[in-house]
């Protein structure tokens, strides 16, 4: 972005810049244009899409020499006030290449290798966004991966870019977005994780429409004679062709084929000595009327000929003209292929625009049936304009503009937010709401942030329902809701249920609404509400969003467990999930990583396994700024038969499809979501549940001292358990203990000097374990284990507790958490003890 906030990008693969001249219209500066062929670079110099002739490259992407032309126009704009390139187009050739077959021309794996040094170029220019525009089975087609194996191009996108970026990639018909053609595209959004907190790639694509029909778009163009060049429209000419072909189109219905004629003299056909014989029919589509009144056809590049697919006209005897393909694709009227005005060319006698058609025509078609819709990219562009145009603030921005403004007051805060007077992004604004009400009310308000609903975003089902009723439970300031807007905007009719016990949420939500453009296909309902105590009326299609995670006291849950199947919780999340369990088809919920493991929701497991688990993401604490919590969220068909879970880690970059019942097996204490071969095989070794556990909540730095007396016992933490395990460790500073006569009071008293139990740190990856020694007790950060049986662990077992392999596995076992590692009454099941290591 330039000092004046004018937004800039780089094209590659450009072509003639029909789709990125959408940036151009929406006031971008193009930085630098790629393209290997002249002719078509060329179109884009005459649309001046360039400040500097430098800027148009015309070379080979592959080659050190262009990239460094690349990186030499970014440091000039950079020496013009350009912080950063914001946005990288790349539209790169793609030849079918299926992961499975690697017996492929050297040539296609090279061409898709062009995907490969976009991404480089990628990670080099490092642009606030990118995107990549392709055909439908793009990010499944094969390429030659940077580590010289061919891979599928979505594994590679992801692979080398989602440590800096958030990404979505959608299979868009784009007449459903802007273009007035049938044209089924990839299209891929990355956005920088620094501003992912405040923009999601969803929020940047085209805005869904009704398709256009040809009759819409093209109908009010005059009709031409055989050769006609319009007087008017130097672009809008009858191409002709060899006029005995006429008669195979000339009678045909809309939809009907030149080779439905009955007359085979009116078949395609050619004469060989005499003879009559037949064209082929490969296509059903060639030789083909269009219809008036149905949306146009996909226009492929050999749009010159009858011969093509779907290129003749609903009522003329013509292929479409050059206008009415550029109308089709959104092309502006202003854009130039020849370096001349429309003015110009239309005062050039007939004898001259003939000899520049011929000369230019094929050019421009071929230009156009490569395109990206203009329209397409507009609109991306807009989005993405409109975004950058506002201020995004960080936590500490926020806090000080709510104090600056008093925004804890509901009053000041419904004025800041239909004022905006400080032009804030959504994002901000709905963070800046959700604060303040979480100050004001003890409601366990996590912010939900967009890169987390952006993920959730892409793991929504998909209804083939003309109409479907949804339900936010807990709606706060409503941060689903455009999400949802974008993932069902092809369903006819969106019923949208908003509950919240906060009337002031719903008040601000509107306001927050209200700044938006909504839906013509959405309905929004708004519910005061404690939504666990409501009758609701009708079964919902869908649940979703992020209920509060709140420990009530007995007496406040005493109202919600009455129709709980779960009586050993009291945790608010847990409520709202058997909730809408019960009142919905499909649940997507966010809820604390706990629900895995804990004892405490062992009923609620139980529950859900009998369910169909679609996926589990885990956001380990990524879930929510500055909260210390551990969050997954679930996927949940409630009327499915289990089948297979998709377990995707935002944390360890990695997804994995599980069999349900693998990872939910009962055989273990809890859900092992990240169960494998590894941690089957070292189970095989282990028999488990050969422990008690106790740990300690009453010795704290209150009753304990570092000074050591000699009426004192030592107390030992986590800390002081060496990394084998073996040996007690001194630690300046942090060693502590404690009286005699204090202990003896305690629970933890009746270990001191029993050394048949064992010690092991608890809340660690690193788990070790010493046998108890005399003299000392034990804080909550050590757990002692307690031997269900007469056993005695070997010196062999105990360093075993402490290798790399039994670390490897309890880290599974644990499901790679990092806050809820206490060794509690399930998870001390998990310290296996060797079967030849065991002689109890």
């Amino acid at each position: 972005m330039l000092k004046d906030k004018t937004l800039t990008y780089i094209s590659l693969f450009s072509c003639a810049g029909v789709g990125c001249f959408g940036f151009k219209k929406a006031g971008f500066e193009c930085i630098a244009t790629n393209e290997l062929i002249e002719r078509r670079l060329n179109v884009q110099k005459y649309n001046n899409k360039c400040r500097f002739e430098s800027g148009y490259i015309c070379d080979d992407i592959t080659t050190d020499e262009t990239k460094n032309k690349i990186f030499k126009e970014i440091d000039r704009w950079k020496e013009l006030g350009n912080d950063r390139v914001d946005v990288l187009i790349a539209t790169p050739p793609c030849q079918g290449m299926s992961v499975a077959n690697h017996k492929k021309a050297e040539n296609e794996i090279v061409r898709n290798s062009l995907v490969v040094e976009s991404v480089h170029l990628i990670q080099k220019v490092a642009p606030r966004f990118f995107i990549f525009e392709n055909v439908a089975a793009f990010m499944k087609t094969g390429c030659t991966a940077p580590d010289g194996t061919v891979k599928a191009i979505g594994d590679v996108v992801y692979e080398e870019l989602s440590d800096k970026y958030i990404i979505v990639s959608r299979i868009l018909n784009f007449k459903n977005y802007g273009s007035n053609s049938s044209r089924t595209r990839t299209v891929v959004i990355g956005v920088s994780k620094d501003i992912a907190e405040y923009v999601a790639p969803i929020e940047l694509y085209p805005t869904y429409v009704e398709e256009r029909t040809l009759r819409d778009v093209i109908g009010d163009m005059p009709k031409l004679e055989w050769g006609e060049i319009c007087p008017t429209d130097f672009y809008h000419s009858f191409r002709t062709y060899p006029e005995e072909m006429r008669c195979w189109i000339h009678d045909l219905k809309q939809g009907q084929s030149a080779f439905d004629n009955e007359d085979e003299l009116k078949r395609p056909h050619k004469i060989v000595d005499g003879v009559v014989v037949p064209n082929k029919q490969k296509n059903g589509d060639k030789y083909t009327r269009q219809y008036w009144d149905k949306v146009a056809p996909c226009i492929h590049t050999r749009n010159d000929q009858l011969a093509s697919q779907n290129t003749v006209h609903p009522e003329e005897d013509r292929v479409f003209s050059i206008r009415e393909l550029m109308k089709i694709m959104t092309i502006p009227p202003e854009f130039k292929w020849i370096d001349k005005t429309l003015e110009e060319l239309n005062a050039l006698p007939e004898k001259n625009k003939r000899a520049l058609l011929k000369k230019e025509e094929i050019k421009i078609r071929q230009s156009i049936g490569e395109a990206v819709p203009t329209e397409i990219f507009f609109q991306i562009a807009c989005n993405i304009r409109g975004f950058m145009e506002q201020e995004h603030f960080d936590n500490s921005m926020i806090n000080k503009t709510i104090e600056d403004y008093q925004l804890d007051s509901p009053d000041n805060l419904i004025d800041f937010i239909v004022n905006n007077p400080l032009n804030l992004g959504s994002a901000s604004l709905a963070r800046i709401a959700e604060l303040t009400n979480s100050k004001r009310e003890n409601n366990a308000a996590y912010y939900t942030n967009k890169f987390i609903v952006n993920e959730i975003y892409k793991q929504l089902p998909e209804f083939e329902k003309e109409e479907i009723n949804i339900l936010e439970p807990s709606v706060g300031v409503g941060n689903f809701l455009p999400f949802l807007f974008k993932k069902y905007e092809n369903v006819k009719r969106v019923n949208i249920d908003v509950a919240d016990i906060d009337k002031k949420n719903l008040q601000i939500l509107q306001l927050l609404l209200q700044k938006k453009k909504m839906p013509s296909n959405v309905n929004i309902n708004y519910i005061n509400t404690d939504t666990l105590l409501y009758d609701f009326k009708k079964r919902y299609d869908l649940v979703v969003g992020n209920p509060p995670f709140s420990k009530l006291k007995a007496k406040d849950a005493k109202k919600y467990l009455e129709n709980n199947i779960n009586k050993n919780t009291t945790n608010t999340f847990e409520f709202f999930l058997e909730k809408a369990l019960a009142i919905s088809d499909y649940v997507s919920m966010i809820m604390p990583k706990a629900i895995l493991n804990t004892p405490e929701f062992s009923d609620t497991r139980e529950i859900l396994s009998h369910k169909k688990i679609d996926c589990i993401q885990d956001y380990g604490e990524n879930g929510f700024k500055g909260v210390l919590v551990e969050t997954i969220c679930m996927f949940i068909d409630t009327v499915g038969i289990p089948n297979e879970t998709k377990v995707e880690s935002l944390t360890l970059k990695q997804s994995v499809i599980q069999k349900q019942k693998y990872i939910t097996d009962m055989k273990y204490p809890y859900w092992i979501i990240y169960r494998d071969k590894f941690f089957d095989n070292i189970s095989q070794r282990l028999e488990f549940d050969k422990f008690t556990v106790f740990r300690d909540r009453q010795i704290t730095n209150s009753n304990t001292t570092q000074e050591k007396k000699a009426d004192c016992l030592r107390v030992i933490k986590s800390r002081n358990i060496s990394d084998d395990g073996k040996e007690i460790v001194d630690i300046p500073g942090y060693d502590s203990y404690i009286k005699k006569e204090t202990v003896e009071a305690l629970s933890a008293y009746k270990y001191v000097g029993n050394q048949n139990v064992y010690l092991t740190p608890n809340m660690t990856y690193k788990p070790r374990v010493m046998r108890n020694t005399k003299n000392v007790v034990v804080n909550g950060s050590v757990a002692v284990l307690i031997p269900k049986e007469d056993i005695h662990l070997t010196e062999k077992q105990m360093e075993y507790f402490s290798s790399d392999e039994y670390r490897k596995f309890y880290q599974i076992a644990r499901n790679y958490q990092t806050r809820s590692l206490n060794v509690d009454a399930t998870s001390v099941f998990f310290y296996g003890v060797l079967k030849e290591c065991c002689n109890g």
